[in-house]
């Protein structure tokens, strides 16, 4: 007897289905997995707006000479990139006294300050003026040196981020589920509190750096793997932490190779896109070893030691029982930082290089920047940003993991934030974010209803660990004899949730099937 096959149903019939059995949905304007140029732009929009009210605020190290801070030290290398050529921005000479903010960073962040320099320069050439302007303030450069972070941001991680949601719902990365929302998965992105506030709170330039690794990850989920070397290749450039993730992409872009017809061929190609794209930016330093060996050995300083302040990693926690610094040479301390990193992150690694797959790649990506964070060397507390993008990648995935990161990577940077005195622009940030992270209606994201009564008892714990210690920073003082210890208590909160998170993730990946439609894919490519 020949079968019948069941007609499917219209689109309107679905979308009346849906309506029907989620009667919120409706008048919850952000419920659809497209994201159409209107959408996106609201939202872009809405998160610059976000962005322009946190920069009204103070910056770090305003009005505290003699030192400041990175605001100070952003303005610094504008200074010297535009009054000194390419030759001397990494040379300690009489113009550029490396002890006051030398340049630490690549030579595209060095690039970026002489782009922006040019800029200011023409309207406010004082502000960078050489030598005369250290610790140059006021309202007029304030707001123009606001305006180059909130330029960097719109140009390279607002489009990134756009095209990352716009390929994983093309390419259905995170698969079927039971509603996902592509104008919500934007706003996670673009409105994470963190990188707002160290951005245009603090004031950096991680929007930069970021914004190419985003872009990175979205050209090898869209199979272009070309862009994303180079792309990659130009954030680690920007900023060296971007190395972070380099296990990651390596893993995941070896493992394809390997699968192909000609896998040393595919190496080779990828190699030269990398080699070709370090040497245009390096260009300016290339004519002698010397001159290479005095760009890196600023950017490794390890003088410094192996962690900065109070930072919720494994060395800057134990230190309270090990003395790391006394007991171990910075030789030994590097060596050492250097085979934990590894030991941690290879699980990971070795599990993308047998079965690469797209949502392997964001927990690799998650669980590679989480062991440098927690065990590499010279690591401050703006490090969790790091860690905190490929979690915004997985928010769809993993809502509460990435809710609570979020709100665990804020709480150690609390001490950080109020020293800046942005208490009310941090308090604004992470309101408006819990109020998007769980919308009206938006019970796609929360998965509230499936916890049991023993995980709700542990978040409604650690939330309020968390209120007790906001509170109790700002309102009491520390004993004379431990100064720092609300700081120290902060600080093992959060590393004991930081490595709840990196076990939890890296099983999670482990625990991937490998999806038999990666190999349908790979013949399709060939």
């Amino acid at each position: 007897m020949a079968k019948t096959r069941a007609r499917r149903p219209p689109a309107t019939a679905f979308v009346a289905a849906e309506e029907e059995l989620q009667p919120g949905a409706a008048l919850f304007p952000w419920s659809t997995m497209r994201l159409t140029p209107p959408t996106a732009a609201a939202v872009a929009l809405f998160a610059l707006l976000v962005r322009v009210l946190v920069s009204l605020g103070s910056y770090s190290g305003q009005g505290t000479p003699p030192m400041y801070g990175d605001y100070e030290a952003q303005r610094h290398w504008m200074e010297i990139t535009l009054h000194t050529p390419a030759a001397e921005w990494y040379r300690n000479t009489t113009a550029n006294g490396l002890a006051y903010w030398g340049l630490d960073y690549p030579p595209l962040t060095a690039y970026q300050s002489l782009a922006h320099a040019l800029l200011i320069n023409a309207s406010l050439p004082q502000s960078l003026a050489l030598s005369s302007s250290r610790g140059f303030e006021s309202h007029q450069s304030k707001l123009l040196m606001r305006w180059t972070v909130l330029s960097s941001d719109l140009l390279v991680f607002f489009p990134a981020a756009i095209y990352f949601v716009w390929v994983y719902f093309q390419r259905n990365v995170g698969g079927d589920g039971e509603e996902r929302s592509a104008p919500w998965f934007l706003a996670m992105i673009l409105l994470n509190p963190s990188l707002i506030l160290v951005d245009h709170g603090h004031f950096q330039y991680n929007c930069i750096s970021l914004g190419f690794t985003l872009g990175a990850i979205a050209a090898v989920l869209s199979r272009n793997d070309f862009a994303a070397s180079a792309l990659f290749s130009l954030a680690i450039n920007h900023k060296q932490m971007s190395l972070y993730f380099a296990p990651a992409f390596f893993s995941h872009l070896l493992g394809k190779c390997l699968r192909r017809k000609n896998p040393i061929f595919e190496v080779m190609k990828l190699g030269f896109v990398v080699i070709g794209t370090f040497a245009l930016v390096w260009w300016p330093y290339l004519y002698s070893i010397d001159s290479v060996m005095e760009v890196l050995n600023r950017l490794a300083p390890f003088e410094r030691g192996i962690f900065e302040d109070y930072v919720a990693n494994f060395w800057c926690s134990t230190s309270v029982v090990i003395k790391w610094k006394r007991i171990f040479t910075i030789h030994s301390m590097k060596f050492l930082s250097l085979i934990t990193t590894i030991l941690a992150f290879l699980p990971s690694f070795v599990r993308q290089l047998k079965a690469p797959s797209d949502q392997g790649f964001l927990y690799s990506l998650l669980n590679n920047s989480f062991s440098f964070y927690l065990f590499s060397y010279q690591v401050h507390e703006k490090s969790i940003l790091l860690p905190l993008l490929p979690a915004s990648l997985l928010a769809l995935q993993e809502p509460l993991l990435f809710g609570w990161l979020m709100h665990c990577a804020l709480l150690s940077m609390y001490p950080l934030l109020c020293r800046d005195r942005l208490l009310l622009q941090y308090g604004a940030v992470l309101s408006l974010f819990g109020l998007i992270f769980f919308p009206p209606h938006g019970n796609h994201v929360t998965k509230a209803d499936k916890l049991s009564t023993k995980e709700k008892a542990l978040i409604a714990l650690g939330l309020s660990c968390s209120i007790v210690l906001h509170l109790v920073y700002l309102c009491f003082q520390p004993p004379k004899k431990y100064p720092f210890l609300i700081e120290a208590l902060i600080m093992f909160f959060c590393f004991s949730q930081f490595v709840a998170f990196t076990i939890y993730t890296n099983i999670k990946q482990w625990m991937l099937l490998d999806c038999s439609s990666w190999a349908v894919r790979v013949k399709k490519d060939l």
